[in-house]
């Protein structure tokens, strides 16, 4: 029987703004996992979008963990860093014939879109058309770089891609039909979080990934370039959100209020309890030590 590689997680947060409740309980869940499989716990800045990260809130982070006890097991990572390394994969799968250059503006996909009678977003992206597949539009240059998502190259089969989540179990998606060919180089020159963060993964030894249940959408298409980069495939568990008062998930988006970490205690039971674990340590060692053994009895039996 073949064992399984040595378990490394990691927590991965973009530093557009202070870490709130739900980000918490992210950065709880994957800390809580590593600690029960006797693991590495990584942290990893994923700041490849410069312009809306503001200066020091990478720290602000940062400080945020360590008050709430999450120390990683090696200096934290940042995407900043490695753009050479995301240059390099895209390369690879030009040179394999799995990307294509393209043209079209934000606009022009609507356009072709609503021309086909297809006028629905999906979580704010539009199922990109195909335009570019076959070669650039006569003058055009290409603005951004895009995977085929597709079977073959030839564009022929969709592509059905299956997983199992450890909390949401036996997942499916259609990547043809319901995200179409996907960036992974923007127009504006930045890399797409797609590849940068598979590409981290990968070189981390990233063994599980748990993370909140809205990024398990992105689970296919990070599943789909892992198998074309030839990359080993991580185990993966999406938590539940936590929600605002207006039923919506809480994002830096929609304004989630910095978290209150004036008593780090309270904010680490709160997360503890979002994930169905009951802790009642006076301190922020004991709170996490129950943790820990809450979460191997009820995740690793």
């Amino acid at each position: 029987m073949k064992s399984r590689r040595p378990y490394i997680g990691r927590f991965a947060p973009s530093p557009t703004g202070p870490l709130h409740a739900g980000s918490l309980v992210a950065a709880l869940a994957s800390w809580l996992d590593a600690r029960a499989h006797g693991g590495r716990w990584l942290i990893r800045i994923e700041d490849i979008d410069g312009p809306r990260c503001p200066p020091g809130t990478d720290r602000l982070i940062l400080d945020q963990l360590s008050r709430c006890g999450l120390f990683p097991d090696e200096p934290p990572l940042w995407q900043s860093t490695r753009e050479a390394r995301y240059a390099q994969a895209l390369q690879h799968l030009q040179d394999t014939g799995w990307v294509y250059g393209c043209a079209c503006s934000r606009k022009q996909i609507s356009e072709a879109l609503a021309a086909r009678g297809r006028l629905s977003e999906r979580h704010g992206e539009l199922v990109y058309p195909g335009t570019c597949r076959t070669g650039l539009p006569e003058g055009q240059a290409a603005r951004a770089w895009r995977l085929r998502s597709t079977a073959d190259q030839a564009q022929t089969q969709d592509l059905t891609l299956r997983w199992q989540d450890r909390r949401l179990g036996a997942q499916e998606q259609n990547l043809s039909q319901e995200v179409g060919d996907f960036v992974l180089k923007r127009a504006d020159g930045l890399w797409a979080y797609q590849l940068a963060v598979v590409v981290d993964d990968a070189e981390q030894g990233i063994s599980d990934i748990v993370r909140g249940e809205d990024l398990a959408d992105n689970t296919p298409r990070q599943i789909r370039l892992q198998q074309l980069l030839g990359l080993p495939l991580p185990r993966y568990l999406h938590t539940p959100l936590v929600l605002g008062q207006d039923g919506q998930k809480l994002s830096k988006q929609n304004g989630a209020a910095a978290l209150d970490l004036g008593q780090p205690e309270q904010a680490l039971g709160q997360a503890a309890a979002m994930l169905g674990l009951r802790i009642e340590g006076h301190s922020v060692a004991e709170q996490l030590a129950q943790a820990v053994t809450a979460w191997r009895e009820r995740m690793l039996a």
